[in-house]
């Protein structure tokens, strides 16, 4: 039977690639020829374990029972190689929640150690990043949670870091920001966007006003969903403007001191609950144009909230972090 896990509202199955060859989807034993020849197994792969058995789709739901599919691990002990399939096949160069709910799998089976960091590595085929990204995870335990603290290491921020083209540059509090025509065609208010980089690229876009937040019900709508997804996903589903190997969208809107409101629409999934590499990258672009301190920074999404700590070295941001749990669903 397929385990499948929740963190904050965001669900993966988790499969080694022995199970999934046992399913008749030829994946390579080697992770890295495993991300290079993804065209020939993932999509497979997605419907064999996160497709709904026949008559058991709920109405309203969604095309898959699940977010996406953790493959791995690829070795018997650290550092551990996986894949971070999306349903629509392609691969994730790095998922928070995804990293989060591989670490708890990891630790049932008895392969994570208990007290001390464990490296895990994401191999991907996007050519506009390194590939494998690499992770640090360590068991911890928080506001009496136990779950893990993930090392994201160092943001870049601007268009050059996540390969944007034909964008507008503006200020904002005095920090350089983005102008995304794409997005602002599909909502005025939607003017000021930071894009960032934290292992994958993201694009958040900065709000005043609460009503101004799209819902992830208005974000299934067609007419907007079909304007998200040109701008979020690569060619062929989408058009790759502003950037030709997709990007992440994020709203964010300062709440109160140190937390953060967002929503979340991922490239290759769309709408989710939450996303722990998009609260991430928010609260790295919160602290870029002013609106946060470095130090702990909360980021509340529909699927729950994800606590950040941000650490600044000669007024830069030198380390991100990011808490997670994770629950093995029944």
């Amino acid at each position: 039977m397929t385990p499948f896990y929740d963190a904050r509202g965001n669900i993966y199955a988790v499969v080694t690639p022995d199970a999934v060859r046992h399913c008749g989807v030829e994946v390579p034993a080697q992770a890295d020829h495993a991300a290079q020849t993804r065209e020939h197994w993932a999509l497979l792969a997605i419907e064999a374990f996160c497709g709904w058995a026949p008559g058991t789709q709920p109405p309203g739901s969604k095309e898959h029972r699940c977010d996406g599919l953790l493959v791995g691990p690829f070795q018997a002990a650290p550092p551990f190689d996986l894949l971070i399939v999306n349903t629509d096949g392609t691969l994730a160069e790095r998922s928070g929640n995804g990293l989060t709910i591989f670490s708890q799998a990891l630790s049932e089976q008895g392969l994570l150690p208990s007290d001390e960091a464990c490296v895990l590595r994401v191999h991907h085929d996007k050519s506009d990043a390194v590939s494998p990204v690499e992770t640090s995870v360590k068991p911890a335990e928080v506001d009496g949670v136990r779950g893990f603290w993930l090392d994201l290491g160092q943001p870049s921020f601007g268009p050059q870091a996540v390969g944007a083209l034909g964008v507008e540059n503006m200020t904002l509090n005095g920090r350089d920001i983005s102008h995304v025509q794409p997005l602002s065609a599909l909502d005025p208010a939607w003017a000021r966007s930071q894009f960032v980089r934290i292992g994958n690229p993201h694009c958040v876009t900065l709000l005043t006003d609460a009503a101004t937040l799209p819902s992830n019900e208005q974000m299934r709508e067609p007419a907007l969903s079909e304007g998200l997804t040109r701008i979020a996903y690569a060619t062929p589903t989408g058009a790759g403007q502003p950037c030709a190997a997709g990007v992440n969208l994020q709203w964010a809107m300062l709440e109160s001191e140190g937390r953060i409101v967002a929503r979340v629409f991922e490239r290759g999934e769309g709408p989710t609950a939450s996303s722990g590499t998009s609260a991430s990258a928010v609260a790295c672009a919160a602290w870029r144009v002013g609106w946060v301190k470095a130090g702990e920074v909360k980021v509340v999404m529909p699927g729950g909230t994800a606590p950040i700590l941000l650490e600044e070295q000669g007024g830069e941001l030198s380390r991100v972090r990011l808490f997670g749990s994770a629950r093995l669903m029944g």
